[in-house]
C-alpha cells in the first residue's frame, strides 16, 4: 500500500506533457516551405511502426492536406463520374464532415490524373483549383460556395499540357495563382479581378511571397523561368530564363535569404540565383539535383530532395551556397517535410521514412510501407498527426504524438 502511494504522489507530481502542435494550412505548410516548428514527435519507429489512426478513400489526384481548426482537406477526382470533390475530414477521427463536387475531366496524361494543387484555408474559407482552372471559395464549416469562377474560360488561357497544379497563395485581401502567363491575382472576398499577365500557359508551381528590390514581391516559377512580380499591379520586376522540356517548371522557387534555389528535371538541373541590379545573376548551376515535381527542404544550409525521374531518380542531399553534393541514395525519390532535425519522406513507392537532416551520409531512423500505389505527394504533419496520400486515392493518417 505504501508503494502504491508513493507511486502515485510521484505522479502527481510530474507535470504533464503538453505536445505543441500547430496547424498546416496551406501548401508547404506554416512556414510555406516545406517545414514544421513541431518537436518531439516520435521519430524512433525501432520499436514498431507508427499507429496508423484512419483511412479513407480521396479520388485520384496528388492534392495534398491542409489542416485548420481540427479538419483536413484535400482533393480527388471521382473515377469515372468526371467529376473533383473537395473532402472535409474531422482530422483526428477522419469521419467525412462534407464533400463538394463539381463537373470535371480526370484528364490522365501519362499518370493517374486527378487534381494536383492543395486547399488553402484562411479565416474559415477553403480556396481551391482545378486542372481546369475551377477556382473555388467555400465555407470551411459546411462547404457551402462563396464564390466560384473558372480562370481559364474568363481569362481565355493557354492550358498548360498537365492543367494547372500550383495552389493559391494568400496575402492580406488578395489571392495569388500561378495561371497565365506568368500569374493572377484575385480579391480573396469576392474573386474578382485585381490584376493578370496574359493568357499564354504558365508553369506549375504555386506562388512564392518575397521581398525583392525594396517590394513586395510575388516569385511564380513560369513555362519561362523565375519571374518576380510586384505584387501590387502584377508588373514584372525580372525574370530569369529557365527552359525545361514540355515547360515543365513545377517545384515553387525556395528562397535562401537573398536568392532562389530553382530546380526542374528533363536535364534542367538547379541553380542559386541572385537579384543584383534588378536582374538575376547565377551563383552556381548544375545538375546534381533535379527536382520533377516537389520542391526541396533546407535544413542549416543543406537542401534535401528527390531528384530525377518520378519512378526512379534519388534522394539528393546539396550543399546550398556551393551546390556541391553531400550524398545521394539511388531509387528513392519522393517528397519529403521538415520537422526537428529530421526529414519526413514518402518515396513514390509509398515508403514511408524519417532520416536525419544532416550531411555526413543518410542516416533513417525507420520505415514503414504507408500503402502501395504511386505517390507524388509530400505528407503533412500537424499536431503530431501525419496525412499522407497516394495517386489512386488512399489517404492514411499517422500518430506520431509522444
Amino acid at each position: 500500500m505504501k508503494a502504491y502511494m508513493l507511486a502515485w504522489l510521484c505522479a502527481l507530481a510530474l507535470p504533464a506533457y503538453a505536445y505543441e502542435g500547430a496547424d498546416w494550412a496551406a501548401w508547404r505548410g506554416p512556414r510555406f516551405d516545406g517545414t514544421s516548428a513541431e518537436k518531439g514527435w516520435k521519430s524512433d519507429w525501432s520499436a514498431g511502426s507508427p499507429k496508423r489512426l484512419w483511412k479513407a478513400k480521396i479520388g485520384l489526384g496528388c492534392s495534398a492536406f491542409a489542416v485548420a481548426q481540427g479538419r483536413a482537406f484535400t482533393m480527388g477526382n471521382e473515377r469515372g463520374a468526371d467529376a473533383d470533390a473537395v473532402y472535409a475530414f474531422d482530422a483526428e477521427k477522419g469521419t467525412e464532415l462534407w464533400k463538394h463536387t463539381y463537373p470535371c475531366e480526370l484528364d490522365p496524361k501519362y499518370y493517374f490524373g486527378g487534381p494536383s494543387a492543395t486547399p488553402v484555408v484562411d479565416a474559415g474559407r477553403v480556396y481551391t483549383l482545378s486542372k481546369f482552372g475551377h477556382a473555388f471559395c467555400l465555407e470551411a464549416q459546411s462547404g457551402k460556395v462563396v464564390w466560384q469562377r473558372n480562370v481559364m474560360e474568363d481569362f481565355k488561357l493557354e492550358r498548360p499540357t498537365w492543367g494547372y497544379a500550383g495552389s493559391a497563395r494568400i496575402d492580406g485581401e488578395r489571392l495569388y495563382l500561378n495561371v497565365g502567363t506568368a500569374g493572377l491575382c484575385l480579391e480573396k472576398a469576392t474573386g474578382k479581378t485585381v490584376w493578370e499577365t496574359g493568357n499564354q500557359a504558365g508553369g506549375y508551381s504555386t506562388p512564392v511571397l518575397v521581398k525583392a528590390g525594396g517590394k513586395d514581391a510575388v516569385a511564380n516559377f513560369t513555362a519561362a523561368g523565375l519571374t518576380l512580380l510586384d505584387r501590387a499591379d502584377g508588373k514584372q520586376l525580372a525574370q530569369h530564363p529557365w527552359k525545361t522540356q514540355y515547360d515543365c517548371n513545377a517545384a515553387d522557387p525556395l528562397v535562401l535569404g537573398d536568392a532562389f534555389f530553382i530546380s526542374s528535371d528533363y536535364g534542367a538541373g538547379c541553380a542559386l540565383v541572385k537579384l543584383e541590379g534588378g536582374a538575376f545573376k547565377e551563383l552556381w548551376r548544375n545538375k546534381a539535383m533535379s527536382n520533377h515535381m516537389n520542391p526541396c527542404v533546407l535544413h542549416e544550409g543543406l537542401l534535401f530532395g528527390g531528384s530525377g525521374n518520378i519512378q526512379g531518380g534519388a534522394l539528393v542531399c546539396l550543399d546550398a551556397a556551393s551546390g556541391a553534393l553531400k550524398w545521394s541514395k539511388d531509387d528513392f525519390n519522393g517528397q519529403g517535410i521538415l520537422a526537428d532535425g529530421k526529414v519526413l519522406y514518402l518515396t513514390s513507392k509509398g515508403l514511408l521514412v524519417v532520416f536525419e537532416a544532416q550531411g555526413e551520409a543518410y542516416k533513417e531512423l525507420g520505415r514503414t510501407q504507408a500503402f502501395g500505389g504511386t505517390c507524388y505527394t509530400a505528407p503533412v504533419l500537424s499536431h503530431g498527426l501525419l496525412y499522407c496520400r497516394n495517386g489512386e486515392g488512399d489517404a492514411v493518417c499517422f500518430d506520431l504524438r509522444p
